[in-house]
């Protein structure tokens, strides 16, 4: 049985942030950032086997769980969530800090190291987004499929998920409640205990929802799948449209980076059952135009380039391997990845 920490909460100069604090403040600091339909709450079984060895914070992002529910402007792509961490960092005096992001939350980490790789000592990508974005983009270099990145943001998530998050739906009756889309986190053999399933439920359900938040806002478009990113919102975050971090692999000072990645990822993978270019191909979306105009994007592939470009500039990355994971590595396999963690940056 893990026990719920107690949520804290500070003003900085951008928002109120509300996160969770565990460990010895004379520890490494550790920072964890959650993913995209989450919160810290996630987070608690990992800070539950770290604070004896780390000075953890775990933050809220923007549009999720407790934290302060102010408007997304997604042409800010995900610094408008690393813009939010550093203005937290900056009120309580973090100093050099170790990222650990997870899916999403991988993007805002290295979005972070882009813009104050001096101020970081480390980074941790547990499944991390691809740093060309969700969707539209193909080949390991990131091309974009269309100049208006058509397919990518807000108008790709499933209008019942969202229906069911704004009703804030229990149990399994509906396809897309919480607790049904919770189990797409995980290998399909895994069963999450009870508790957790409760937490991770909870957790899910305090996402704002909106146009200006979940999922965002989305615009016509001319090109399969005939519509594109907005300007509002959490998923036009992600769109590459407004975001690409390959220019994390020329950063300096370079910094030890660690890839978690979950063999059974069904969410960022080379075949996500969410990108819109494999939907396509499964031909669960119609009139898809085919592999040349529009494949499936290789998200792994992507994040392995940046990652190789990185170590050719002269820094350094380790890749565990999950076989038995999904998007969920920290929660799957916890001991291994605790223990990869814990060695990696001793």
């Amino acid at each position: 049985m893990y026990k719920e920490l107690k949520q804290k909460q500070i003003q900085t100069d951008r928002l109120e942030v509300s996160y969770l604090e565990a460990g010895e403040e004379n520890k490494n600091n550790l920072i964890l950032l959650h993913g995209n339909t989450s919160s810290n709450l996630f987070y608690i079984p990992t800070i539950d086997k770290l604070k004896d060895d780390f000075h953890i914070y775990s933050p809220d992002l923007r549009g999720y769980g407790y934290t302060e529910k102010l408007p997304i402007d997604s042409t800010k792509g995900v610094r408008v969530w690393s813009e939010d961490i550093r203005s937290f960092i900056k009120k309580l005096n973090i100093e050099k800090p170790i990222f650990v992001g997870w899916s999403m939350g991988g993007g805002v980490a290295m979005q972070y190291a882009i813009d104050y790789p001096s101020d970081i000592s480390g980074i941790g990508l547990i499944n991390p987004l691809s740093p060309y974005g969700y969707s539209g983009t193909k080949l390991e270099t990131g091309e974009s499929n269309n100049p208006d990145y058509s397919g990518t943001g807000a108008g790709g998530t499933n209008p019942k998920f969202v229906n069911d998050l704004k009703n804030k739906t229990l149990g399994t009756d509906s396809s897309t409640s919480a607790e049904n889309v919770l189990k797409t986190l995980f290998a399909p053999d895994y069963k999450v205990e009870d508790d957790l399933k409760e937490l991770f439920v909870k957790s899910m359900l305090l996402m704002e929802i909106g146009e200006d938040f979940y999922p965002g806002d989305f615009k016509p478009s001319t090109y399969w799948p005939f519509f594109g990113p907005g300007e509002r919102g959490t998923g036009n975050c992600m769109s590459p449209k407004y975001v690409n971090l390959e220019s994390f692999s020329t950063i300096e000072p370079k910094v030890p980076v660690i890839w978690f990645r979950g063999v059974k990822d069904s969410i960022v993978s080379d075949a996500s059952f969410l990108d819109i270019g494999n939907l396509g191909k499964l031909n669960i979306l119609p009139d898809w135009p085919g592999e040349k105009e529009y494949p499936p994007q290789p998200m792994v592939k992507q994040t392995r380039y940046v990652l190789e470009k990185y170590q050719e500039n002269g820094g350094k990355y380790k890749e565990v391997v999950f076989e038995n994971s999904g998007h969920a590595p920290q929660i799957e396999e916890e001991s291994k990845f605790v223990r990869e963690l814990k060695e990696f940056f001793k």
